[in-house]
């Protein structure tokens, strides 16, 4: 079986390849394609691939190209991975958006309208060329934001794509890990949108343990969400917020934590995985150290995951993470199980992102919401279960709205929908800080440039 990865010269391509390593089961993935639009990245990431393939005999095959179409053509799997603008862009999308006093990050309000803007048409040319030259392909979409972008592809490739996200996993997991209960062994009731859902319900053998969850302060403070949000807020929602919700229910506090950090999360990111590719890159003549490249990039990716959300843990005085918070959920296991699913017809439960089909009846039919599924052969279908919580439904019919807003401005090259996307978002407040925000990303941006001026 083949697998695309488009994106392919991204950091965390090589989680990806090591679910790959441990696949023994039938139906496995032989060959990996790579493709990027940055040979270098390309280079240093397919090094790191060749290090983890050491003393693995049969280890999938990996080709690198900068080519699309000879990506895609033949794939059985298309994993999407892009990132418009890089690093340095997402760094941009919150220095701009904080100039401005509102949040620039980059799946929650004006930094992921911006990222939107900008990766949606390279997204919908993706499918457009994904149904061309390889029409039995299934895409996972890791691109963000994922539950926009996945529904922009949808209008080309239909149940065909599907959006993964490993928030409501990683939630799970360490909601389970504190009341005792296996997290191999519950099953979990969450609803909403990508980076804007609820955990309602934690089952274990027929009984649902976020009750006692609620009941035990201890326990409910014991992990990364319990020390985010508090006891006090979980109990009052009676749901537990995937962890990007903190940016709406401590906004002031996330900006102002924000304004005050030395620099952003996408800035940090993109001097550290700069000094990372540059590193390797400048190895070249040299005689490798063995897995030289495969000890750098864990490095780096430890020290990638021990300062995520810091800011946040910083503006209610959180402190560092503890190592148990630290296993996120496993995006790549979650892409290999879907996988598995489809192409051998395995019955597996996955929260995904999907068109809904009325399984939150405030938003439409064709809307992509992020949910609970049954995955087989014939792909991804929304499983019954709890309603939204009143309190979201607000929150997420808005947020929807701002997708749809985006979608059309990419479509259309409306400008005035962009700035209708930025004018209505719960996190900006007004319609002239809307209008100079997108000043200002054009100004950096010359993705930018279809939208007029």
């Amino acid at each position: 079986m083949r697998l695309t990865i488009l994106g392919g010269g991204g950091f965390r391509v090589p989680l990806v390849y090591r679910a790959l390593l441990g696949d023994r089961g039938p139906g496995r993935v032989t060959e990996v394609t790579l493709y990027d639009l940055d040979a270098s990245r390309l280079a240093t990431i397919h090094k790191v691939l060749a290090d983890q393939a050491a003393g693995h005999p049969d280890a999938p095959v990996v080709t690198v190209t900068t080519d699309l179409d000879e990506a895609v053509t033949g794939a059985d799997f298309v994993f999407s991975a892009i990132r418009v603008g890089g690093l340095g862009g997402r760094a941009a999308d919150e220095r701009i958006a904080l100039e401005e006093g509102v949040l620039g990050q980059e799946t929650v309000g004006a930094g992921g309208i911006s990222y939107g803007l900008r990766t949606v048409p390279v997204a919908v040319e993706i499918a457009r060329r994904v149904a061309a030259l390889a029409p039995d392909a299934w895409v996972i979409n890791f691109t963000n934001p994922a539950g926009m972008v996945t529904q922009a592809m949808t209008a080309h490739l239909g149940d065909r794509v599907i959006g993964i996200c490993d928030s409501p996993v990683g939630l799970g997991r360490r909601a389970a890990g504190a009341i005792g209960a296996d997290p191999a062994r519950v099953r979990l009731d969450y609803v909403g949108l990508n980076h804007l859902g609820w955990l309602c319900g934690l089952y274990a053998d027929g009984r649902d343990l976020l009750p006692a969850l609620f009941a035990d302060e201890a326990a409910l403070t014991s992990f990364e969400e319990g020390k985010l949000f508090g006891a006090d807020l979980l109990r009052t929602l009676g749901a537990l917020p995937n962890e990007y919700l903190h940016y709406y229910y401590f906004n002031r506090e996330s900006v102002g934590s924000a304004r005050a950090a030395e620099q952003t999360r996408g800035a940090f990111l993109h001097s550290q995985q700069q000094h990372f590719y540059d590193s390797l890159g400048t190895a070249e003549g040299s005689p490798p150290a063995a897995r030289a490249a495969w000890n750098a990039w864990d490095a780096t990716r430890l020290e990638r995951e021990i300062t995520y959300m810091a800011e946040n843990r910083d503006a209610v005085g959180m402190g560092e993470r503890d190592s148990c918070d630290l296993e996120s959920g496993g995006y790549e296991q979650v892409a290999l199980a879907l996988m598995r699913a489809i192409a051998l017809d395995e019955r597996v439960s996955l929260i995904l992102n999907v068109r809904g089909r009325g399984r939150i009846d405030v938003l439409e039919d064709d809307d992509v919401v992020e949910v609970p599924c049954h995955v087989d052969a014939n792909g991804a279908r929304p499983i019954a279960g709890a309603p939204l919580p009143d309190h979201g439904k607000g929150l997420v019919c808005a947020v929807k709205a701002v997708e749809h807003a985006v979608i059309h401005a990419a479509a259309t090259g409306e400008r005035a929908h962009a700035v209708k996307a930025l004018t209505i978002h719960p996190l900006i407040d007004s319609y002239a800080v809307a209008k100079r925000l997108l000043d200002g990303y054009q100004r950096h941006f010359p993705e930018l440039g279809y939208l007029g001026r």
